[in-house]
């Protein structure tokens, strides 16, 4: 894999599309070790200093998610966001899900 994932723009599933398998993952999540990666789904809980911090988080995710037409599970516990991908039409992870994450990944690098 030579681009990375923040470079790749989601695309929808087509039907009977199949999840992607562990070895299939592992060069993705490669680029995001930060999250963990369960069988059918990554997750990442990020903390803010308070709760105005964690909404305007949790907006700037929003705008990812529907430039991307890909949308997280969110979570918020006061100045706690949890997120969770998954790709629900197929039951599992596909290559939408590590590209949501890189790009989220690059909110709390600035």
């Amino acid at each position: 894999m030579s681009e990375k994932l923040t470079h790749k723009k989601c695309v929808p599933c087509e039907g009977g599309t199949k999840p992607l398998t562990k070895d299939e993952s592992a060069p993705y999540y490669e680029q995001i070790p930060s999250w963990t990666m369960h069988d059918k789904s990554l997750e990442k809980q990020f903390t803010f200093g308070n709760f105005i911090k964690a909404m305007a988080f949790i907006n700037k995710v929003a705008d990812i998610a529907e430039g991307e037409g890909h949308h997280p599970d969110i979570h918020v516990f006061y100045n706690k966001v949890k997120l969770e991908l998954s790709t629900h039409a197929i039951g599992g992870l596909s290559i939408n899900d590590f590209i949501v994450a890189s790009k989220v990944d690059q909110l709390t690098e600035k």
